[in-house]
């Protein structure tokens, strides 16, 4: 059980902060009362960052009238004696605290209360713009003394798939054809079988979409796969599928081409609305399309389950603008500065920050 480190400060009677040692089992509690599009923010979602990028994890939990509301893990950077702070997780969607719908802004403040004894700065992200619990912290922070800076990594692309669908303009017939010219000619190269991993499928399927990332351009290039086990990201979503509800969000689609992997699409899907993380093919197939393909039967089957929404992530906005995506909310990085001399050192390094955009 996590050990109470610190608690109390800046609370009222209705609102109180306590700082504990390693990850607090009321994340699942917070996570739980969130907005749909949060609830991935698990206590396995944070031990599994913790385990893979590094820790050791404290969490800054703050209940309101006996209920706990915002649950932020944190995990030490830097020099020892700089107090740093960054909130850890996965990179893919986002990285953030969790916070239940209707939080006041009473809990940010009690959060800051206590953090500004304990730690002099403290990063949360990439999160988006629509992250209306960091934009609760952020304001509640400039109002406390805190300097908040921000750094922009980039623009999101948001597919509104059911209301394109509802509207008739998605998938056009054009779009159909070509798929089908695509489909046959694949086809030639042996037989095709279109799957969907979720649930009791992880984490064994990784295997194949390692696999397919091998032989993509991403291994050929020799950059940072998400599912090889070669690198860190392999072992975060394996573990965190350990967790039958993350275990049941996590989805993707897979096709074979005669047994062998091929082509795949992975995607996290929040209530309503769905992450599209990462999503790969064997380039042998390319003139084929087979990416495309598996792209659109993915989509048709998340419509039909209910997803109205496609967030895509940031890049690469040519094959996301075909399929009908429009700019979203902007990713950013925050680093919260505690007042006085940290905050002030925030201001002065305000523009060193913002140039530095990068994972």
């Amino acid at each position: 059980m996590p050990m109470r480190l610190a608690g109390d400060e800046g609370t009222t009677s209705r609102v109180r902060a306590t700082l504990v040692e390693g990850l607090s089992t009321a994340i699942d509690d917070v996570a739980a009362a969130a907005p749909a599009t949060h609830r991935f923010l698990r206590y396995q979602w944070f031990a599994s960052a913790v385990a893979v990028y590094g820790g050791p994890a404290t969490t800054l939990v703050v209940e309101e009238d006996g209920r706990p509301v915002l649950a932020m893990p944190l995990v030490p950077v830097g020099p020892r004696m700089a107090r740093i702070a960054v909130v850890p997780g996965s990179y893919w969607p986002f990285r953030a605290p969790v916070t239940a719908e209707g939080a006041t802004g009473a809990v940010a403040r009690a959060a800051l209360a206590l953090l500004a004894r304990h730690r002099r700065a403290i990063r949360i992200g990439p999160v988006p713009d629509s992250d209306s619990g960091v934009t609760m912290l952020v304001e509640a922070a400039r109002a406390s003394g805190w300097t908040a800076i921000d750094r922009v990594i980039g623009t999101t692309w948001i597919f509104r798939m059911a209301d394109a669908a509802a509207g008739g303009a998605w998938p056009r017939n054009s779009t159909l054809r070509k798929n089908r010219f695509f489909e046959k000619h694949l086809g030639e190269h042996g037989a095709l079988d279109w799957s969907f991993l979720t649930g009791g499928d992880w984490p064994a399927g990784f295997d194949a979409l390692g696999a397919i990332e091998t032989r993509s351009w991403v291994g050929q290039e020799g950059l940072d796969a998400k599912f090889t086990m070669q690198g860190r990201h392999g072992a975060f979503w394996r573990r965190a599928m350990a967790d039958p509800v993350l275990a049941g969000m996590a989805r993707a689609a897979l096709l074979r081409i005669d047994g062998a992997p091929a082509a795949f699409s992975f995607d996290l899907d929040a209530g309503p609305w769905r992450y599209a993380i990462a999503n790969s093919y064997d380039p042998q197939f390319a003139r084929q399309s087979p990416g495309r393909l598996l792209v659109y039967r993915n989509l048709a089957d998340a419509l039909a389950r209910g997803v109205r929404d496609v967030d895509w992530g940031i890049g690469d906005s040519g094959y996301k603008e075909t399929l009908g995506s429009e700019p979203g909310p902007a990713m950013r990085d925050w680093l919260l500065c505690a007042p006085c001399v940290s905050a002030l050192a925030g201001r002065l390094m305000a523009e060193t920050w913002r140039r530095s955009a990068r994972v």
